[in-house]
């Protein structure tokens, strides 16, 4: 459902969420290698999120990307709009452009229902909520 991109977004939020306490500004390399992904997919999608508001950078010797305490206590869905945009809870399992529930694909039904209860765990669970596992050492970002 989610695009390779807009799970690298979901990951490197929550790498920068996770450094917060610390007041941690990161570098692409830092959390492309931190996250395990390509430097240049990180570079794009770090700059689509600032643009959205979703994280900040600064520049200069001490600059970086960063997070804020109000970022912080976003909700997932806050970075998937960002990245994949508000339509992908709407698409169709199949990719059909004129699925819907009086035209129904063969998948329609079963798909909703997940796509609709992922769509619910992104409105409800906040960035600060996945990181806490991150800092607690009982989840991880790269695998």
């Amino acid at each position: 459902m989610l695009s390779l991109t807009c799970k690298t977004a979901i990951k490197a939020v929550i790498y920068l969420a996770s450094g917060f306490e610390r007041g941690q500004k990161s570098s692409i390399k830092e959390i492309a290698t931190d996250i395990n992904a390509s430097e240049h997919t990180v570079g794009k999608m770090l700059q689509t999120l600032v643009k959205e508001g979703v994280i900040n950078s600064s520049k200069g010797p001490t600059g970086g990307f960063f997070i804020t305490t109000k970022q912080k206590n976003q909700p997932i869905i806050h970075i998937v709009h960002a990245i994949d945009g508000k339509e992908i809870f709407n698409e169709c399992g199949l990719g059909l452009s004129k699925c819907s529930a009086t035209h129904p694909c063969p998948m329609h039904n079963d798909y909703k229902e997940i796509r609709d209860a992922f769509k619910l765990m992104c409105q409800q669970k906040k960035v600060s909520d996945l990181c806490e596992t991150i800092n607690g050492g009982f989840t991880y970002l790269m695998g």
